[in-house]
């Protein structure tokens, strides 16, 4: 086992390298600031300065990769641990004033009962493609988590990798419509092209409800976060100025829990409070 890998129980080794490659090449390290990863970050960062409890409380971010949201929680107050399987995201976050990066599993945290008052789980739901590792991750979240404390976790959609596929101007490609049909099936995105994403599974917009009731997290809340938005020809324009940036923020706040707007959206935030 190469000595850059943490070693995860119940994923095989060659899948722990693919993805464990992946992030390693740093491309989650810019994804986040620009097109519609910018999107998706400023819409996650909005949502969640409404959803957390107000700091200073502790804030387990699990799966945080380089640090992106963790750097802005600390400026915001909150007192933040990072936990990633990957050695270079924890190295690079842990880069960061006053955030605490720790080697971890989302499965099996080494956190304590009743660690934090919020657990982000903003990357590892995706990359667990068997439900009932979703649901142990879940259950881990809860367990750290003190009661009346939020639990929130980011899901990408089961239609992404279509709309994706399409707006890239790849679909046609035999190959990629082999695997897009799959996907859009089964929920498990086999990469093509590792440059682009890697191993990864997609939620239908309403099956992340069940995966959170299994976890003891009822009265889940659904957000979409880009809506339509990540697929305009102009969104950088949108993401460009103040005052028309702030328009699309609002606008998508607006519509952020229609449910028929559910899988049309990249990302979607679900949360929930810990009884």
């Amino acid at each position: 086992m190469p000595p850059s890998y943490r070693r995860v129980d119940y994923l095989p080794m060659e899948t722990i390298a693919a993805i464990s490659e992946y992030y390693a090449r740093g491309g989650e390290v810019n994804r986040l600031n620009v097109g519609r990863g910018r999107l998706e970050f400023l819409r996650t960062q909005d949502v969640l300065r409404r959803l957390l409890p107000p700091a200073p409380v502790r804030v387990l971010d699990v799966g945080g990769g380089a640090g992106v949201h963790a750097r802005w929680l600390t400026a915001d107050g909150y007192q933040v641990r990072l936990v990633d399987p990957v050695p270079s995201h924890v190295e690079h976050a842990g880069e960061i004033v006053g955030v605490d990066a720790v080697l971890g599993d989302a499965r099996r945290l080494d956190e304590p009962d009743d660690f934090c008052q919020a657990t982000l789980l903003l990357g590892p739901l995706y990359h667990l493609t068997q439900r009932r590792e979703r649901v142990t991750a879940l259950r881990e979240a809860v367990r750290v988590t003190a009661p009346g404390g939020i639990v929130v976790a980011a899901t990408i959609s089961r239609y992404a990798g279509l709309y994706d596929t399409l707006v890239r101007g790849r679909y046609l490609d035999p190959e990629v419509r082999r695997i897009t049909a799959t996907e859009i099936v089964t929920g498990v995105h086999e990469p093509f092209d590792q440059d682009l994403f890697t191993l990864a599974y997609f939620h239908h917009p309403d099956e992340i409800v069940g995966e959170f009731a299994d976890a003891g997290l009822t009265e889940a809340t659904r957000y979409a976060l880009e809506g339509g938005a990540w697929l305009f020809a102009d969104r950088d324009g949108w993401l460009d100025g103040d005052e028309r940036t702030a328009g699309l923020l609002e606008a998508l706040r607006a519509v952020e829990q229609e449910p028929s707007l559910f899988g049309i959206t990249s990302h979607l935030l679900t949360a929930a409070v810990v009884k």
